[in-house]
């Protein structure tokens, strides 16, 4: 297996925002790749400050030795995108996706994503048209591809998730748009995320997340790390009072990915927040440091 230890970078959304920042503290921790996040350079921003950002975030990187895999949507921009309930409204959000490209690009990234195409309540009770919404993006994924690979980019991603509305939480549907995405210029892989289980049907193997990594692990090529368990996605730290009550533990995850069969290179990302309160919003450098000492101990690369 060819696993890499890193962060998700929108554990810094708000807090590390500079290049120089961000980049000197995960040195500091001793990571060498990462997942960017789209908040702390956001695409909606003029092209010649994208740009400005951009170079100072490679100095950076290359300083210190960081290597930008891919990138991703984060606060800002969890939304319905291609998921939108209006067609019109979904079309123009294709062009957030090309800049999603040109960003992911300009940071020397292999691809990017987000969630596959979040529906609204009134969508999910309305099956005909929820099975529209997911035939509509995907022929826009199919559009994207094209574009992302004149960009440059290796793959497109989406991730999934563990609530029916936002779309891909259960294995038939990440089963079925896979397949119709197969035909894709570049192709369509995974991010998973060990919260990211299905409890809607008790029992099911949704509700286990190492069974999302056995079943797709070789497609993916990122998972969020967190520590957590069956009552929330509570993206924790890897600290004993968090290890006693979560489920998640590294041999497990290693495991699982080694059942798999996957491969290629996959970037295990630390996904650990902390809220704007106190003492929290002090604890999050301290707690994240502490994560990457635990999985160290697994995973040395």
């Amino acid at each position: 297996m060819n696993l890499k230890l890193g962060f998700d970078l929108n554990c810094f959304s708000n807090r590390l925002m500079e290049p120089e920042a961000w980049t000197d503290f995960v040195a500091s921790c001793g990571i060498r790749c990462v997942q960017f996040n789209f908040d702390l350079i956001d695409f909606l921003l003029p092209w010649k400050l994208q740009e400005a950002l951009v170079e100072r975030t490679l100095a950076c990187c290359k300083a210190k030795g960081i290597r930008i895999k891919c990138a991703f949507g984060g606060h800002s921009h969890h939304q319905n995108y291609l998921g939108h309930p209006d067609d019109a409204v979904a079309a123009a959000y294709e062009d957030f996706y090309r800049k999603m490209a040109d960003l992911t690009a300009a940071l020397g990234g292999e691809g990017f994503g987000t969630c596959f195409a979040i529906t609204t309540t009134r969508v999910q009770e309305n099956p005909a048209r929820r099975a529209a919404i997911i035939s509509r993006a995907i022929e826009a994924y199919h559009r994207l591809a094209e574009y992302a690979k004149r960009a440059g980019l290796q793959y497109l991603m989406y991730e999934t998730t563990s609530t029916p509305r936002e779309t891909c939480a259960t294995f038939a549907e990440n089963d079925e748009v896979l397949a119709r995405l197969q035909s894709m210029a570049i192709p369509m892989r995974l991010c998973l995320d060990v919260g990211h289980r299905n409890q809607e049907t008790p029992g099911a193997p949704e509700t286990d997340p190492y069974a999302w990594i056995r079943k797709y692990g070789r497609v993916a090529s990122l998972i969020h790390i967190q520590q957590c368990n069956a009552e929330g996605s509570h993206h924790w730290p890897f600290l004993e009072r968090y290890n006693t009550r979560g489920d998640i533990t590294p041999p497990r995850v290693l495991q699982a990915f080694a059942d798999s069969g996957a491969g290629q290179e996959i970037l295990l990302a630390l996904e650990i927040r902390h809220r704007a309160y106190y003492p929290d919003d002090y604890e999050l450098a301290g707690n994240l440091k502490a994560s990457v000492d635990y999985w160290r101990q697994w995973v040395k690369d």
